[in-house]
């Protein structure tokens, strides 16, 4: 009795990664995470130097410092995303041609496609990261800075009180001092001077404290005596009070945060030019990680012989350019010399076309036309 048993598949094993997909990915991943780490360390460092300089002289609340550090990172990790991966492949193929990986597996069969194939796998993730960050994440961060900022600057006079020293308001129109501030912020035995056009007034409270009511800050004092007249004349008003209000500063209630932090529903389908130049900013940067991988794979291929750079000073000028077209173009479309149509459009379309003539420099376009019409293998 003989029993038929299937022949075993002569075709190749489906593999969703195959071991260079898994290296290029591993060598790629934590090279970017390298790269943006030193990126945004540099640039976040520099902007909180000056978040700690307005602490230190009490405009910014010290346990708000610590919440702009981390809405900074978050900030400056969309800006630079694009950057760091375009670096990052760079720097991960550009070694591999210098040591001969590259040979090695064009020898096995595997030419640029699979290349594309293993970059792309890290690339798509990460354009949807930055998708993410750029329409949701950041414009986040952009309102609660805004929002800690502007409740920082409401703050800012209370902060500046302390004992034992005169604290000058409204121009020096109005100067205060106190013997002592409590854990609950009331002064103790309190002198103020206000003036009013020629009269001048003199209080002394037992108490007061700083408050907001409608019309701005307000200091209002408790169980004191306010003597007001005119110096050199004898028409002086003395009274005493229980409680009397000072207008400390004329405050804005209303809270109006910048463009940046507009949530993305927001803008979505506005029809105002500086919000859709906004919106264009936003989708910038998905497609910008796409493209700048997809130049860096042609770009970073060097001579065995080439320098540890390779082609770094080149690809550092095209990232310059699109850098600075970006923001020119930005400008072109709010003063309407670019259509809002068009967009980055064009600045996108330069960079794809960039790739598109590397690639034929390299590979020659005839054998890319074979490839891609699947003539050859």
């Amino acid at each position: 009795m003989s029993i038929d048993k299937p022949l075993p598949s002569a075709g190749k094993p489906f593999r969703l990664f195959t071991v260079l997909d898994k290296m290029i990915i591993k060598d790629l991943f934590k090279t970017v995470f390298s790269v943006l780490t030193v990126l945004v360390v540099i640039i976040v460092s520099r902007k909180f130097i000056k978040i700690l300089a307005q602490a230190i002289e009490g405009n910014i609340a010290t346990e708000t410092v610590l919440s702009l550090l981390g809405l900074k990172i978050v900030i400056a990790a969309t800006t630079f995303l694009p950057a760091a991966l375009f670096m990052a492949v760079l720097m991960i193929l550009g070694r591999m041609h210098r040591e001969q990986e590259m040979a090695a597996i064009a020898s096995a069969g595997g030419g640029v496609f699979t290349i594309y194939r293993a970059v792309f796998w890290l690339v798509v993730p990460l354009s949807i990261c930055a998708a993410g960050l750029s329409m949701i994440a950041s414009p986040w961060a952009e309102a609660q800075t805004e929002k800690l900022m502007h409740q920082d600057e409401e703050n800012a006079d209370v902060r500046g009180i302390s004992a034992g020293r005169f604290s000058e308001y409204s121009s020096g129109e109005l100067i205060f001092y106190t013997e002592k501030v409590d854990q609950f912020g009331k002064m103790h035995n309190v002198f103020v001077q206000n003036k009013q056009g020629e009269k001048l007034g003199v209080v002394n409270a037992d108490y007061g404290r700083m408050e907001f009511l409608p019309g701005g800050l307000y200091l209002i004092l408790e169980q004191g005596e306010r003597v007001q007249g005119i110096p050199g004349q004898k028409d002086f008003t003395i009274e005493t009070f229980k409680e009397y209000a000072v207008l400390v500063e004329k405050k804005a209630v209303a809270f109006m945060p910048r463009l940046e932090a507009l949530p993305t529903e927001k803008i979505w389908k506005s029809t105002t030019i500086n919000e859709i130049a906004l919106m264009q900013d936003r989708l910038n940067a998905p497609m910008g990680v796409l493209l700048l991988a997809f130049l860096a794979v042609p770009l970073a291929k060097s001579s065995p012989r080439g320098g540890v750079y390779g082609s770094v000073l080149i690809a550092f000028g095209i990232y310059f350019s699109y850098a600075n077209l970006q923001r020119v173009n930005h400008s072109w479309v709010i003063s309407g010399i670019v259509p809002s149509w068009l967009g980055y459009f064009w600045v996108e379309a330069i960079l794809a076309a960039i790739g598109f003539l590397m690639l034929i420099r390299l590979y020659n376009w005839k054998w890319l036309l074979l490839k891609l019409t699947g003539k050859v293998s």
